[in-house]
């Protein structure tokens, strides 16, 4: 695990999503360990559009890899502004770029408060050594 990235800039959830916030806008993508744990990823399916409310622990989509499916899950509360499109077409960023152009969704928070939440890099990776 040691090899894995976990940028101090971001915030956690336990479902291993990360957020990074600009202002009242959060951006959220899953994070390096999940992506690792999930192997290849084939395919990402996020059924929203932009002018929708997201609650926190909602299921926002599915990430299919050649190993699992798994869900999605807002970390936070907020209205979709964007989705990442490219992932249609190019699933294989969320393993090459899980922080970069492999992020899924961008937010207007709508409690920022439940950032307070979320766990700090540090904390995270406490977090998956007691996994």
């Amino acid at each position: 695990m040691a090899s894995l990235n976990h940028p101090a800039d971001l915030k956690y959830s336990k479902t291993d999503e990360w957020v990074r916030v600009q202002g009242d806008q959060a951006t959220i993508g899953i994070t390096d360990y999940a992506q690792d744990q999930l192997g290849d990823v084939v395919y990402v399916e996020i059924p929203l559009t932009p002018g929708q409310q997201i609650g926190r622990d909602q299921k926002f989509g599915d990430i299919e890899s050649v190993k699992a499916t798994s869900e999605l899950v807002a970390p936070i509360s907020g209205e979709v502004l964007q989705i990442n499109e490219l992932l249609k077409d190019h699933p294989e960023l969320v393993n090459e770029q899980p922080y970069g152009d492999g992020w899924m969704l961008v937010v207007k928070l709508s409690n920022p408060a439940e950032l307070d939440d979320l766990m700090t890099a540090e904390q995270y990776i406490a977090y998956l050594e007691g996994r």
